[in-house]
């Protein structure tokens, strides 16, 4: 495979999605997984799986991401067995480091289970950034069978945010995973588990041809409902 004449292939026709006449400035994960399989010859999982898509061919698995530039990405729900215990412990104590390499430590897991499940030797990020009048398309290697640690749980530094109260409700801290001075992580494990994962943004490519397609959108090339419904009458 090569990645530069796949990453452009499929940034082309991510582009006719800006052709429908419901189309918005963010392009729904679904349409991104199906061109990803279809290009690649592969499935799309309806799964809670680390990968979305796969190619059993190839033995390769995309997880795939679509938002605008300025959403947040969400890991998952990051279940951390004794979670309430270790979370009282590091209140007592505040040590956070055993909590947030449980964190690190599931987010692992999460996306070798994967790599055994389906005999993958590698899996890559599959990711659409949209921004006003253009997108940005590309893939990145994250893991593969004889690297198979994504996360080391030494790089990250771990501390609860500091209580919020809005108007309404006070916010439940947040436990907060830092590698340097970048924030990576913000773990909400005292109310719903969900993971957000601030660090993708430093996975974001600067340009690079090699894996990334930037694709600035023409105005005036979206279909009207009536030019759709005539197009499916006649493919039909």
């Amino acid at each position: 495979m090569n990645m530069h004449d796949d990453v452009s292939a499929i940034a082309d026709r991510v582009s006719s999605f800006f052709r429908l006449p419901f189309a918005t400035e963010s392009i729904p994960g679904g349409f991104a997984e199906a061109l990803i399989a279809d290009h690649y010859d592969g499935e799309v999982l309806a799964t809670y799986d680390f990968v979305d898509v796969i190619c059993s061919k190839e033995q390769i698995g995309w997880q795939v991401k679509s938002t605008k530039a300025t959403t947040p990405v969400t890991w998952k729900r990051a279940k951390i067995e004794g979670s309430v215990e270790l979370i009282q412990d590091s209140d007592l104590s505040g040590d956070t480091s055993i909590l947030g390499a449980k964190i690190i430590e599931s987010c692992n897991d999460h996306v070798q289970e994967s790599l055994d499940k389906y005999g993958l030797r590698e899996i890559r990020y599959a990711r659409i950034i949209s921004c006003p009048g253009r997108f940005t398309y590309f893939e990145k290697h994250l893991v593969d069978a004889n690297s198979r640690t994504l996360f080391e749980p030494t790089d990250y530094t771990w501390a609860w945010s500091k209580p919020k109260r809005t108007r309404v409700k006070e916010q439940l801290r947040a436990l907060h995973g830092f590698r340097g001075e970048d924030k990576w992580f913000a773990w909400h494990g005292r109310g719903e588990n969900q993971l957000h994962f601030t660090g993708e943004r430093n996975w974001w490519p600067n340009v690079d041809p090699e894996v990334e397609s930037v694709t600035r959108l023409k105005h005036g090339q979206q279909r009207t409902w009536p030019e759709l419904i005539d197009w499916l009458r006649e493919d039909a």
